[in-house]
């Protein structure tokens, strides 16, 4: 029977048999940056460094990472030797894995009362939404088929997603002659990220000083993608978003949206930057090494080419660069926080 995208989505990947629950994991399936290079958890261990600075050093510091997949990141966190007063914690709805290692905390729930970093890298992209289809009589809600990914429309979307769909995915006039892309109105599809709002100004939420940082493929409100972004993975290829658990199934965020909910509960501005931009400040330049050094430290050079080289990928704007970090101070200074 069909029902909406949003239902689908929360059944297919975080149901008892869902594609995050059981299984491996998803590092069978798709790479992140976390999975790519140790040069990604290096540079977010500078960002720890920069906010337990801007905190004052406290006595705890938290380091929260939600949507921990099987916890490689907090991992490889934990064996950059970090201080003894950090506290490591795995945000996920997949059972402890047997060989985590002991000083990281796992639960299924975002603990209250973080000082330090919330970090969220590709969960956003995760969090179940509604998909719309644009009708001649306005948006309606897309239904599917869990078993087939068949889809057909349903009802008139309601008065909460109806105005978020106006505020943050505006229809383009087809008559414009400057936005000769969206040749027509009424086959527009959208992605309802009201969803991802409130998951994100939740998470936000738990934070009582610090920073909140969400890594993910995302889209403003001047290029909303007119066909959407839905896809999903399996196996490490691209395949078809069927919501019946055995695939991942993912939208891009519309990260303004998500920056602007979060903004209300800090309180304070939100930072936007490409991946590129994020790691070169925190310095993952992806410089190629100068050739004397392959005279004078052949091995030294063989290293830094491979580290060049995994920064590279992490920065190419057509695979993992494309990805934007929302960066969202609570109660401490944004520049102190920030990477520029």
């Amino acid at each position: 029977m069909p029902i909406r995208w949003r239902d689908a989505m929360d059944r297919a990947l975080y149901g008892p048999d869902g594609f995050f629950v059981s299984g491996s994991g998803p590092a069978d399936h798709f790479r992140t940056s976390a999975h790519a290079s140790p040069v990604f958890a290096s540079a977010l261990l500078r960002v720890v460094e920069q906010v337990d600075a801007a905190l004052g050093h406290p006595d705890r510091l938290d380091v929260v990472d939600v949507g921990a997949g099987r916890g490689e990141l907090l991992r490889a966190l934990a064996g950059m030797q970090p201080a003894a007063r950090w506290r490591l914690t795995a945000v996920e709805l997949a059972p402890r894995p047997d060989d985590l290692p002991d000083e990281i905390t796992w639960t299924a729930e975002i603990p209250s009362g973080v000082t330090g970093l919330l970090l969220a890298t590709e969960w956003l992209d995760n969090v179940p939404l509604d998909i719309a289809v644009r009708t001649e009589g306005g948006w309606r809600y897309l239904l599917v088929d869990p078993a087939t990914g068949e889809e057909s429309i349903g009802d008139p979307v309601g008065p909460e997603d109806a105005e978020w769909l106006a505020t943050w995915w505006p229809v383009r006039d087809p008559a414009d002659p400057t936005d000769p892309e969206n040749a027509t109105a009424t086959d527009a599809r959208a992605e309802i990220g009201r969803s991802r709002d409130e998951a994100w100004a939740g998470a936000v939420r738990h934070v009582d000083r610090g920073l909140a940082l969400a890594v993910d493929y995302g889209h403003l409100r001047a290029g909303r993608p007119v066909d959407g972004t839905l896809t999903g993975y399996r196996g490490g290829r691209q395949v078809t978003p069927v919501p019946d658990g055995s695939c991942d199934v993912t939208a891009h965020v519309a990260l303004d949206s998500v920056a602007s909910a979060g903004e209300r509960v800090a309180r304070c501005a939100y930072t936007l930057s490409s991946q590129r931009e994020a790691l070169r400040a925190l310095g993952a330049d992806g410089g190629r090494p100068p050739l004397t050094l392959a005279a004078t430290d052949p091995a030294g050079y063989v290293r830094a080419l491979a580290a060049a080289s995994t920064v590279a990928e992490l920065t190419d704007p057509a695979g993992l660069g494309g990805h934007r970090w929302l960066w969202q101070p609570v109660d401490v200074p944004p520049d102190a926080v920030v990477a520029r």
